[in-house]
């Protein structure tokens, strides 16, 4: 297609291969772009929410608490309902669905039920404002899942984690760290609505591709079949349902630690609490960088084996690294902590190329495979404080350590079931070609 035909300047031209050669899909820049907004306005609230809700009608931090496993729970549904919906809406109503629900919804919370104390309302309307990130951010996944080019699957997912998990907690919490000192928590909460509304209208409106504009099921799906059928997958395609438990795994500890490993390393280690919080930011810090390395490595050595060996080897023992060493060592070799926590951090994206694996093992139902891996992610927040619940008291917490160790290796043993149909590789092998083709004419 020419320039003139195409519609695009020789600079923007010139832009868009450089974005594709990194594995961007240019047509969803801004969504990207967006996304991180939205993400940012997201991950304000990270670092204080509970405490601000105990204080401004709450209570107390356990009632405020309830309201967090309320979010939790719609968060979980609405991860599910983003794949599920998108392929009878379209990704980009789904999006804005989100966009709508976090907006009207936190206004409320922060205007009637934080402005009056009410406690009731906190619940219902911060509840309710859990369907909205999910719903925008992860149908703003299904919609790269159907346009990036198979062969480049891996980075372009590994581009949405970047740009997920650097706005969730890392720049929110950030910005939140300039904010609160100038506004307040209160006044830092209105700040995130502007963020997350600019990012909202900026993926939304910012996006021309077609695609996402449309259902993608076939147009003989009914609603509920569609719904049904996100679930149904799940044993009509096996290996759907053991990469949701991998899904599952793959986050459980990361949510589990941070369930006790705050008193170990604050208190009994003898961190403190700043360095701890450092040792938090080094953590995720690293995961984003490596969420795009690994993401891009995927495509040229395999999305298996990517998973297989970064991801549930890797984990198992920089889990174990990540818990053990500082214990051993004492609060004197923190640097040694700072390493394995980074350690952690990277090898938790070598789970990365699953979201590129799973859409790929039933192309013909992508939106109902993102469902279920969606409902993996959304589950793992309960699964891994379930299991520190229900093994801190007898095993200790060497024996939970020990135990998302074990869980790792149980996801490396799935991983190896996770095979790609043959004409699915076949598919991979001749985009790959093509982009490489396209690239050479590119750079000629």
């Amino acid at each position: 297609m020419s320039q003139t035909t195409s519609g695009l300047s020789p600079a923007r031209s010139g832009f868009a291969r450089l974005l594709t050669k990194w594995g961007l899909p240019a047509p969803l820049f801004l969504g990207y772009v967006g996304l991180l907004l939205f993400m940012i306005g997201d991950g304000v609230e990270s670092g204080f929410i509970a405490p601000f809700m105990a204080n401004n009608g709450a209570g107390t931090e356990i009632r405020a608490s309830y309201v967090i496993t309320v979010y939790g729970v719609a968060v979980m549904l609405a991860s599910w309902l983003s794949g599920a919906l998108s392929d009878l809406w379209g990704p980009r109503r789904v999006m804005m669905a989100g966009l709508v629900i976090w907006l009207v919804f936190d206004v409320l919370f922060l205007a009637a039920a934080v402005g009056t104390e009410n406690y009731p309302l906190m619940l219902v309307f911060y509840g309710i404002r859990g369907f909205g990130y999910p719903m925008f951010a992860f149908g703003f996944l299904v919609w790269i899942t159907a346009v990036a080019p198979v062969a480049r699957l891996g980075a372009a997912v590994g581009w949405f984690y970047f740009a997920f998990t650097g706005g969730l907690p890392t720049l929110g919490a950030l910005v939140a760290s300039f904010t609160n000192p100038l506004l307040g928590h209160y006044g830092t909460l209105w700040v995130s609505v502007g963020l997350l509304a600019l990012g909202g209208v900026l993926a939304i409106f910012g996006v021309r591709q077609r695609t996402g504009y449309t259902r993608l099921a076939p147009p003989e799906v009914k609603p509920v079949q569609s719904l049904v059928s996100s679930v149904s997958i799940a044993w009509k395609k096996p290996r759907i349902g053991i990469g949701m438990i991998v899904r599952v795994i793959n986050t459980a500890p990361e949510f589990g630690m941070l369930v006790f490993f705050p008193t170990i390393f604050i208190s009994q280690i003898g961190f403190g609490e700043s360095r701890w919080l450092l040792l938090v930011s080094v953590i995720y810090g690293t995961n984003i960088f490596f969420n795009l390395i690994f993401g891009v490595l995927s495509d040229k050595i395999g999305w298996r084996t990517t998973i297989f060996w970064f991801g549930a080897i890797g984990c198992a023992i920089s889990i174990l690294l990540l818990y053990f060493v500082p214990v051993a060592m004492g609060a004197q070799y923190y640097w040694l902590a700072l390493l394995v926590g980074a350690l952690y951090g990277a090898t938790l994206a070598g789970f990365v190329p699953i979201s590129a694996l799973l859409p790929s093992l039933a192309p013909e139902h992508k939106g109902g495979a993102m469902a279920l891996l969606n409902l993996g992610a959304g589950a793992a927040a309960f699964v891994g404080p379930a299991i520190v619940s229900l093994f801190l008291g007898p095993a200790g917490a060497a024996g939970v350590v020990i135990i998302f160790a074990v869980l790792y290796l149980v996801a490396a043993v799935l991983v190896r079931f996770l095979k790609l149909p043959e004409e699915t590789e076949k598919a991979i092998a001749e985009d790959a070609s093509l982009q490489q083709a396209g690239e050479k004419v590119a750079t000629a």
